[in-house]
């Protein structure tokens, strides 16, 4: 199998991968919606063969939970959702483009993935932020909302990663349009 054959497949995969992470997060952000609702209108207190869903969450997350840090929890699981489908969908455009164009030796398909690394590294910088935002103003308007610690897990080494790629994918298109232009 050539080079450029696995490259593409690779490249498949990704696309298939950004759509799936992409769909997942909006499904997420509709179910956290859909629990938000469904605590204002009383659906804490529901039990499932004796166990109530506080219950759950005490014993399988280890946290004290309230309603008011349900809400708070519900909220940063909103945030994750938006941010992380965010980055799903440029890495899932990176992808059909670089699939697009048969290579990722372009200077376009070079500054996508330089933006994608960018990307890989701010938007879950930003998510905290966002958080931190939302658990203090919620914490000043709420009573008794507990401790919500949420660790997004930034991925720095995958973000540099995607910019010496691009850098070596930017390189290699700048050597092929000097090959073409010599011929």
């Amino acid at each position: 199998m050539k080079t450029i054959s696995k490259i593409q497949l690779l490249s498949k995969i990704g696309k298939i991968l950004s759509k799936i992470t992409y769909i997942c997060c909006i499904v997420g952000f509709f179910l956290c919606v859909a629990g938000i609702i469904s605590t204002i209108i009383g659906a804490e207190t529901i039990t499932i063969g004796g166990v109530t869903i506080e219950s759950i969450l005490e014993t399988e997350a280890d946290v004290n939970v309230n309603v008011n840090t349900l809400y708070v929890m519900l909220v940063a699981g909103i945030i994750i959702c938006i941010g992380e489908a965010v980055l799903a969908r440029f890495a899932e455009n990176y992808f059909k483009k670089e699939l697009k164009d048969g290579t990722p030796f372009t200077l376009s398909g070079a500054k996508s993935m330089m933006r994608l690394g960018i990307l890989t590294m701010c938007i879950p910088v930003v998510v905290e932020i966002l958080i931190e935002i939302a658990y203090i103003i919620m914490k000043n308007v709420l009573t008794g909302v507990g401790e919500v610690n949420v660790d997004m897990n930034i991925s720095f080494g995958i973000g540099i990663m995607f910019i010496v790629t691009s850098l070596i994918c930017r390189y290699g298109a700048e050597q092929l349009g000097n090959k073409d232009t010599n011929n």
